[in-house]
């Protein structure tokens, strides 16, 4: 059995954002743990981290922001998904 990518999915509204990164193994785990505190190191936007199980054995951490009155989250969400080499994210 082959391992997949890292998956992403993206949910916006007006001063929200919210992204969602479906992963297989620790390995991918650590590589978004590790793209996460390079992108928020000098974050002061309002965040939450949370994950879960899901499907197949696989996992999701899930990144909201609120009240970002300014959309500095785009930027946020636009690098980590290159560090993480994603060419697709889903809507």
């Amino acid at each position: 059995m082959s391992i997949k990518p890292i998956d992403a999915e993206y949910r916006g509204e007006e001063r929200y954002a919210k992204i969602s990164f479906a992963y297989s193994n620790d390995e991918q785990y650590q590589q978004i743990e590790n793209a996460l505190a390079v992108e928020l190191k000098n974050c002061d936007l309002d965040h939450n981290i949370y994950g879960s199980d899901i499907s197949n054995g696989r996992k999701v951490l899930i990144i909201e922001f609120h009240d970002d009155y300014d959309r500095q989250s785009g930027q946020i969400l636009e690098n980590l998904i290159k560090k993480l080499g994603i060419t697709e994210c889903r809507c």
